[in-house]
């Protein structure tokens, strides 16, 4: 009797054991990235993607390309996935959709109805204390980011000011915020110091010093050294002190401390929108490059005073024809 219980508890355990072993014979093995099968299809992928990248964008070899896992998107039969760009200087993200049966990949860009992309940019830029002209209360702003040593920047401000200033009148705000491009322009920081300098004391003394830098570039170039051109710029600046009854050990200390962080800030302000180059303006958040011609500037002005409901200034043929007569030196 005993000897026949047994035998049936060891009949039970061999067929519970023969069917935990049936059970794992029939379940699917997991997939696996490290398997060579899994991954040689998903590497093959990642090889066209990024090789069509390549001929489509011209990139440089040292250019890394880097593709991003696929993820579920908003388009019936296509994923998502983000390509990054990484260089020795910047990193991008684009977006892209990739088909389910990996034979196309299209660039995406989507935009939001909702928001509008000229107040977005504006947003972006900061304006507290930078100098202005015009009305302070104006619905219609232009940011011009401004290099003093540069010779477009030059001649845009002469077609600001005070031709499309006097046009406007109190219609438009005029701010300008500080992009240096020391690369190429050895005493553009030391100028945009010296103004932020002289615009802590007044408003008046920036554009005075603004508006003859700008007409007389020559003045502190030439033969002078990096140490002259910088020496000419504080006795210019600190002439404003005379001229304008400023608080004048004030200033001196400004000067002599050389503290270019506001500078360095709107800088990296600049950058964060994409700017490369000087002049750059932006009218209510539209995006000007470079010295346009004067009714380019007109046209983003009145389109931006009808978006804001204000009727743009009646405009005489040769309103940006005017003669200018070059600022007089800051007196010493």
């Amino acid at each position: 009797m005993l000897r026949w219980l047994r035998l049936i508890i060891v009949r039970r355990a061999f067929l519970v054991l023969l069917l935990i072993c049936l059970g794992c014979s029939a379940q699917s093995p997991p997939s696996s990235s490290n398997s060579p099968s899994a991954a040689s299809p998903q590497s093959d992928i990642t090889r066209a993607v990024e090789r069509q990248v390549r001929a489509h964008y011209s990139l440089p070899p040292d250019v890394k390309v880097v593709v991003g896992p696929l993820r579920a998107s908003d388009f019936a039969n296509y994923d998502a996935l983000t390509i990054t760009f990484v260089s020795t200087s910047k990193k991008q993200d684009f977006e892209f959709l990739l088909a389910r049966d990996h034979k196309t990949l299209m660039r995406v860009t989507k935009f939001d109805l909702a928001t509008d992309p000229y107040a977005e940019i504006m947003k972006k830029i900061d304006i507290s204390g930078r100098p202005t002209r015009g009305n302070k209360d104006a619905k219609v702003i232009l940011v011009s980011y401004d290099d003093f040593e540069c010779p477009f920047c030059s001649r845009m401000h002469q077609t600001l000011f005070p031709g499309l200033l006097k046009e406007y009148g109190d219609r438009v705000l005029f701010v300008y915020k500080d992009f240096p491009l020391e690369e190429i322009h050895p005493w553009a920081v030391h100028a945009a110091v010296d103004a932020n300098c002289l615009l802590a004391e007044s408003n008046d003394a920036y554009w005075d010093y603004a508006d003859y830098l700008h007409a007389n570039q020559h003045a502190i170039g030439g033969e002078k050294g990096r140490d002259g051109q910088n020496a000419e710029l504080d006795k210019l600046a600190l002439s404003q002190a005379e001229k304008l009854n400023l608080d004048l050990p004030r200033l001196q200390a400004c000067i002599r401390a050389q503290d270019d962080k506001a500078v360095r800030a709107s800088i990296k302000d600049g950058e964060a929108l994409g700017l490369e180059a000087t002049p750059t303006m932006f009218v209510n958040g539209q995006k000007l490059d470079g010295a346009v011609p004067p009714d380019e500037v007109r046209l983003a002005l009145d389109q931006a005073l009808k978006d804001a409901g204000i009727a743009p200034p009646e405009h005489k043929p040769a309103a940006a024809e005017d003669a200018k007569t070059p600022p007089a030196a800051p007196s010493r």
